[in-house]
């Protein structure tokens, strides 16, 4: 199945790209999808602990179990003051 990863904030900056498209099996999970993503750009896996994971319009842990063509937003936290 594929799934479009959408990258915002700096993550576009350390991946020189503002979207992809991950390949993965039947049945894939959030975190399946986070090791593809982080083979192809290894410098996201530095912040991986701080990452926040949306799949549509909801965030999603680890353990969500992804569907043919679900997009996905990879983003850091929001900060503001």
């Amino acid at each position: 199945m594929d799934v479009r990863v959408n990258f915002y904030s700096w993550f576009k900056d350390m991946t020189h790209c503002s979207e992809t498209v991950v390949s993965l099996p039947a049945n894939a999970t959030v975190r399946d999808l986070k090791t593809a993503v982080f083979e192809q750009f290894p410098k996201l896996s530095a912040v991986q602990n701080s990452m926040l994971i949306a799949v549509g319009v909801d965030y999603q842990g680890g353990d969500y179990t992804l569907k043919n063509g679900d997009e996905v937003s990879l983003f850091p936290p929001v900060q503001g003051g």
